[in-house]
């Protein structure tokens, strides 16, 4: 476990939950954070006697200073597993799989719980994992991933897994290549609140920079298994790198609309480089 990567996450908003975490909590407790005055009637806590503030009190009460804990949260990865994540050297999946431990190693060092949802062109319960505290985590998700086998991928699917986790508090990873048409995706991202959502869009080199020199490219649809060989040519490339362009304006216009940031992997997992993206995210 000394080799996995390690990344820094926070929520942007008050978690609720009497577990102690390290992020900003709404339950009052050990913490260092001022919340408010209370009588010592209501929070019989002798400890907390605030003398000051008891002898300006226009009531002569004994008060007491209440302080907010910081609290832990849920960590759910909601991944894509259709047949275009298996794309690339390493694959996609791989790539996504890379994450899966560093995201377990980190939940475990702060005290969060991880779970997971899949889905291809349904949801995958076999893949499904509940939130659960524990060392190994992150390595059994990787695993669990690793070895599935995806189809088709598209909306329906991502709609069936996130309707799992709807209406939970926390954070939801959601990671895929979005290699499929988005209408429908701002509902799916709508109902998953009050969830904080990071966006993960996993791509390969391979598919978003065209082959740099003219000639005959076989090509394979990896969704469909269709193949097709096409002539490259300039006018081609600047199709290619235009289609490119603007699926990512898409992901970030959809993804912006909510007040979201999508983080983009592309050839390998870079834990520093997601850890920056989140908290610049939280600024």
């Amino acid at each position: 476990m000394d080799d996995v990567q390690e990344f820094r996450y926070r929520a942007p908003q008050r978690v609720p939950g009497w577990r102690a975490g390290t992020h900003a909590g709404t339950a009052p407790g050990a913490g260092l954070e001022f919340a408010n005055h209370l009588r010592l009637q209501d929070y019989p806590d002798p400890r907390r006697l605030d003398l000051r503030a008891s002898i300006a009190s226009l009531r002569r009460e004994w008060l007491v200073r209440v302080n907010r804990q910081r609290s832990a949260l849920t960590v759910r990865l909601l991944v894509d597993v259709s047949a275009s994540m298996r794309f690339g050297t390493p694959s996609k999946l791989e790539v996504v799989a890379g994450f899966a431990r560093a995201l377990g190693h980190s939940a475990f060092r702060v005290g969060d719980a991880v779970g997971m949802a899949a889905f291809d062109r349904s949801e995958r319960p076999e893949l499904r994992v509940a939130a659960w505290r524990h060392r190994g985590m992150g390595e059994m998700l990787a695993s669990l991933l690793l070895q599935s086998r995806g189809g088709a991928g598209g909306i329906e699917g991502l709609r069936e897994a996130a309707a799992l986790l709807a209406g939970r508090s926390g954070i939801v990873f959601l990671v895929s290549d979005f290699q499929w048409p988005l209408a429908g995706l701002g509902e799916v991202l709508d109902g998953l609140a009050p969830a904080h959502i990071a966006p993960l869009v996993v791509w390969d080199a391979a598919e978003v920079e065209p082959p740099a020199t003219d000639g005959l490219a076989m090509l394979r649809d990896a969704e469909s298994g269709r193949s097709r060989t096409l002539w490259l040519r300039p006018a081609l490339r600047a199709r290619w790198r235009e289609a490119v362009h603007e699926k990512r304006s898409a992901l970030d216009r959809m993804f912006g609309a909510r007040g979201l940031r999508p983080f983009y992997l592309q050839g390998g997992f870079d834990a520093q480089a997601l850890g920056n993206h989140l908290c610049e995210a939280e600024a």
